[in-house]
């Protein structure tokens, strides 16, 4: 049976690493995880921020996911979203997914990310 989400892959094109990480540590408070040498050759980069694990590998022929995109739950998110704004993403609000704040951005080689946060409960 499947228990959890290991990690998620996104694709970015070669040489891009440093770009990649000035982001994905710099501006969303991730952490670089080392890659295993057999993997580390390809090139890529991964990261780790709690639960959440997300793999850049290289590809090639790299189209950004402009559609397909993981969604990543947060805490603060208007601080979140200013934090982002401050670091040079664009985030585009939507409000379109009842009981949730949320909005989307990329990263800077294109691939689209979702933050969101459920909103407290109203009190009965």
């Amino acid at each position: 049976m499947l228990s959890a989400v290991d990690h998620v892959q996104l694709a970015s094109p070669p040489g891009r690493e440093d770009l990649l990480r000035a982001f994905y540590v710099d501006v969303l408070g991730m952490t670089e995880i080392l890659k295993p040498p057999a993997l580390a050759a390809r090139g890529g980069c991964w990261f780790r921020a709690g639960a959440v694990h997300l793999h850049l590998g290289i590809e090639d022929d790299f189209r950004p996911a402009r559609k397909a995109h993981p969604g990543l739950r947060v805490t603060g998110i208007e601080a979140y979203a200013e934090r982002l704004t401050a670091g040079g993403a664009t985030v585009t609000w939507d409000d379109d997914l009842p009981g949730h704040r949320r909005f989307y951005s990329q990263d800077p080689v294109g691939n689209r990310l979702e933050f969101l946060e459920p909103m407290p409960q109203a009190a009965v």
